[in-house]
């Protein structure tokens, strides 16, 4: 028989029986304050969120449900809710239905059965996700969606949690929730082992140490198992009982009464202290992981049976019979009818219109905009206060780009007051590069944050910052020090909007320092020329500008996306391009350019530059190429061969249609691609003329390799003699020049 059937009738039995476990040491009910009719409605939502978890497989089996991870053995959560606010963000580990369904008890107008419902039928009707994916979660009880990536969620509660902070100090115009506030994110003993999790527990800590408040409550459930691999005994407490800046709370989740009294206590503690805590609450798993995993295939009968002696809801009915004066026929009364209710409202769900089309699934992968309070930069009163005389006069210079760059965040800080920077050495160095020198000088520590080594805490960071209505502008040192952390884009940042219907967002600006070219410096760990990662994540907007002029106007546009249209930017700057100044010769100064002063300009999304007018060869080229390629054009010119060169500027979504109309009256068209020869853009842009041009097309790319030190820095990347010969070799074999 179907375990879950089991646990079932073994409810009815025990019940009817009047077998029923007591937890040692619980306290009263007088002594935990929570009242009788608490209490019941708590009973109520464990009983609610059971019986969704007993239609559900029975949907699915019928080919008429789908994935589903059940809550039963965790409904111990629901009383953490009740613990809470409703205002305080939960950040849900996939067996949260209980809490949910709790909260809901909460909030006049509800409809918490038909909404989970819905949402497990994968019905377009669902109010959190459209009917995108089986996710817990309400724009209305502050639970953000998550999906069911181990860990991934927990960063961000971090940054949420500190966002409640740096609100009370600088609300921003488009805050969340009350700066009272405090974050919960719930997980697994499993998940705890993930260096996500780790490292979102260990920036908890490390905070506090500094005693910068960060209110929030990590709610660990451990029910000794994940999958088929059992957490060692002693594990999860050994590992939590004493971290550094994090205070610990053990919790029954068996019993009620108990587990809403240690969660009161700590909720108050954290709410009272602005400081992170864990609490460690103990339950089991029943039925299986999920959908249709048997548990009889890796634990003895024996193993599972004494896991359902401690049905949850064994605990909570004799609760409710001996703190709230129901009997044994007013228990069965609530089990039976709340079962039928659910019943009845699954078959109901089923009839509820699906998603149909690709149209209909994508509609939400690119957030809503919202309105703004428009500016156009700062005065230039507050400039020349900020930036002093010898940046006034820098700022009628031509300059490099790190410089305009520079010029660009401080300007940008003024117009934004809601603009967080976060990443290593960012502050008080001023970034590897100084590309951020004096920005923490000029707007505090809590704008330009200095954070700990690791990428996920400071895209986590970020996440959380942009939930509750900041500006968060991040930055990963190096390129290839991203990928220790792409899944916070990837799994969490990029797919908020698609997962919650567009009612949650996170925008950013993510700038990242990147691609080859530095001499003799760094290696493939500094010199990553691969943007594959990015390229591929839909929703996301990829830009890399060439030179400091550029790189202003489409800094201002990512702003501009972020605040206005709640996207997410990924800025990528050319380290190798930072300091230039020359273009052809030494002290020419080719490659300088005045700061736009007015705060409004911009480059729209989506437009490119192009230089020149050459019909002989267009080459289409970003970043480092368009640099070469502008050496390679002198050459050229010189020998009578005309190029016009199309610089892209925006990577992702892939301009085409400007990119095709730039190239119309070329005999040739050439791609200087910078990034590796498999995965690079080059590979859409051949695709794309292949596709919708006549003009032959070839490229040049890097080769395959991971970029060297030393003198070698250069050998497997594009380079202006390359250029030349190829564009010397495409005029001789397509009959001479235009």
């Amino acid at each position: 028989m179907d375990r879950a059937e089991i646990v079932h009738q073994n409810f009815l039995n025990r019940v009817s029986a009047g077998n029923l476990p007591v937890s040692d040491g619980a306290p009263s009910l007088a002594a935990s304050g929570m009242s009788r009719e608490k209490l019941v409605s708590l009973f109520q939502s464990q009983l609610l969120s059971r019986h969704l978890d007993r239609h559900s497989r029975k949907l699915q089996a019928r080919g008429q449900g789908f994935y589903t991870i059940g809550s039963s053995g965790h409904e111990g959560n629901g009383a953490v809710a009740l613990a809470m606010r409703v205002t305080d963000p939960a950040f849900l580990h996939y067996r949260g239905a209980t809490f949910q369904i709790a909260r809901a008890s909460q909030v006049p107008g509800q409809t918490p059965l038909w909404d989970m419902l819905l949402s497990f039928t994968s019905s377009s009707d669902d109010p959190i996700s459209g009917g995108r994916h089986k996710v817990l979660g309400s724009k209305a009880l502050n639970i953000p969606p998550q999906t069911s990536t181990i860990a991934s969620h927990l960063p961000k509660a971090v940054g949420a949690a500190y966002s409640m902070g740096l609100a009370a100090r600088r609300p921003p115009e488009h805050l969340e929730w009350p700066c009272d506030s405090i974050a919960m994110c719930s997980f697994g003993d499993a998940s705890l082992n993930h260096s996500t999790a780790q490292g979102a527990i260990n920036t908890a800590g490390w905070t506090a140490w500094q005693n910068v408040p960060l209110p929030l409550m990590f709610v660990c459930e451990d029910n000794g198992i994940g999958i088929s691999t059992k957490s060692p005994g002693g594990w999860v407490a050994a590992n939590l009982a004493n971290r550094p800046g994090l205070q610990y709370f053990r919790a029954d989740g068996l019993d009620p009464v108990a587990c809403y009294t240690a969660a009161k206590e700590a909720a108050d503690w954290i709410r009272t202290q602005r400081k992170p805590a864990v609490l460690h609450m103990n339950c089991v798993r029943l039925y299986g992981h999920a959908g249709p995993d048997v548990q009889t295939a890796y634990m003895s009968r024996e193993e599972v049976e004494a896991t359902e002696a401690h049905d949850p809801l064994l605990y909570s009915a004799r609760r409710v019979m001996a703190d709230a004066g129901l009997s044994t026929e007013d228990v069965l009364r609530l089990y039976n009818d709340t079962d039928a209710r659910t019943a009845r409202a699954a078959e109901q769900a089923i009839t509820r219109p699906r998603l149909q089309n690709a149209d209909q699934i994508m509609a939400a992968i690119v957030p809503p905009k919202r309105e703004c309070v428009p500016t156009n930069g700062p005065s230039e009163e507050l400039r020349a206060a900020t930036f002093g005389a010898p940046d006034m006069r820098a700022m009628k210079e031509p300059q490099h780009m790190a410089k305009l760059l520079n010029m660009a965040m401080t300007d940008l800080m003024l117009a934004h007051e809601d603009i967080v920077m976060a990443g290593e050495d960012v502050g008080n160095k001023g970034g590897v590069y100084g590309v951020t020198q004096r920005l923490q000088q000029r707007f505090g520590q809590d704008r330009m944050i200095d954070t700990l080594l690791d990428e996920q805490s400071i895209l986590g960071l970020a996440i959380g910052l942009g939930q509750n209505g900041f500006l968060p502008m991040p930055e990963i040192q190096f390129l290839a020090y991203l990928h220790n952390a792409e899944d916070q884009i990837r799994g969490e940042a990029a797919t908020l909007s698609f997962f919650s219907d567009g009612q949650y967002t996170n925008p950013m600006v993510l700038r990242i320092a990147g691609l080859g070219y530095q001499r003799g410096f760094g290696g493939h760990f500094h010199n990553d020329n691969s943007l594959a990662v990015l390229r591929d994540i839909p929703g996301i907007i990829l830009a890399v500008p060439s030179n400091g002029y550029d790189a202003v106007l489409m800094l201002r546009e990512a702003v501009c996306l972020a605040r206005e249209e709640q996207r997410i930017v990924v800025f990528v700057e050319p380290i190798a391009l930072y300091m230039t100044r020359d273009l052809h010769e030494a002290g020419d100064n080719g490659w300088c350019f005045d700061y736009p002063l007015s705060g409004s300009d911009s480059i729209p999304l989506g437009q490119i530059g192009v230089h020149g007018n050459g019909k002989d060869v267009a080459i289409v080229t970003y970043g480092n190429g368009a640099y070469l390629s502008r050496k390679a054009q002198k050459t050229l010119a010189a020998q009578g061969i005309n190029i016009r060169i199309i610089d892209m500027r925006w990577l992702s979504p892939l301009p085409e249609d400007a990119i095709i109309s730039a190239c119309k009256g070329a005999q040739n068209i050439l791609v200087v691609d910078e990034c590796r020869h498999t995965g690079s853009q080059s590979e859409a842009l051949m695709a794309l003329f292949t596709e919708q041009s006549s003009q032959p097309v070839s490229r040049i790319t890097a080769k395959d390799s991971f970029i060297a030190t030393g003198p070698a820095y250069g050998a497997t990347l594009p380079s202006v003699d390359e250029i030349v010969e190829r564009v010397q070799y495409i005029i001789r074999n397509t009959g001479g020049r235009s």
